[in-house]
């Protein structure tokens, strides 16, 4: 499986040059996801409100995704199409290339479930959303990034915790673990991130592991996520 996610945001600030470049006010991100069961696309943007983004201030959180999988692990499978969005306003604590996020707004979740037999099921979710967003660099050569929400919509909980040791190309490498429960869903990754890795003028992360879901065998996972700078 292969997955392009955002990445929580490092403006190394150190190494800009206030006088070469403009403040940077706006991250934009996107992923998508690609396994033999689902097939996941987004786009989104957080910006800064009334400043730039390495300093602390106000924050507007966009995204938008579709996706389609199985409906059922046996045949007929049938196909589920979803359509989600959520925007969020929040405030953005930040130390030198540290920061802390708390937000909070709506989220909007279409699904489409078309069977092979019988007529096609439409429903529409509309609720709330709480999320925090965590880097920090407590020591010298290491970093601490955690992430995680909570929704109304199938009373859905995500988190994910990847400390990391910066390695001499630049990037950190370290372990990743990430938990996320709805109302009749359950997954568990456990694996190893590479972030930090700069290319193409973009910031990637590559990660990989086991996971286990309740609906599937345990099988593997692998990440590759980005964000641009602007």
């Amino acid at each position: 499986m292969l997955v392009l996610t955002t990445l929580p945001l490092d403006l190394h600030a150190e190494e800009e040059d206030p006088d070469e470049r403009s403040p940077i006010s706006t991250v934009i991100f996107g992923s998508m996801e690609a396994g033999p069961t689902k097939t996941f696309a987004s786009v989104g943007m957080k910006r800064a409100l009334g400043g730039a983004l390495a300093g602390s201030g106000f924050r507007l959180f966009l995204k938008a995704g579709t996706s389609q999988e199985q409906t059922r692990r046996q045949p007929p499978n049938g196909t589920t199409y979803k359509a989600e969005s959520l925007a969020m306003l929040g405030y953005e604590w930040r130390v030198g290339s540290s920061f802390f996020a708390l937000y909070a707004g709506s989220d909007f979740e279409s699904e489409q479930r078309i069977e092979a037999f019988g007529p096609s099921l439409i429903t529409t979710r509309y609720g709330a959303r709480l999320q925090a967003d965590l880097w920090a660099i407590p020591a010298d050569g290491m970093m601490l990034q955690a992430n995680a929400y909570a929704s109304s919509v199938d009373h859905r909980l995500w988190a994910r915790l990847a400390p990391g040791w910066r390695v001499p190309a630049g990037f950190y490498v370290g372990p990743e673990a990430e938990a996320y429960r709805a109302s009749d869903y359950r997954k568990l990754r456990l694996g190893l991130h590479l972030t930090g890795l700069r290319l193409l003028g973009l910031e990637w992360r590559l990660s990989g592991g086991w996971q286990r879901t309740s609906d599937r065998p345990s099988e593997a996972y692998g990440t590759l996520g980005l964000h641009w700078l602007r």
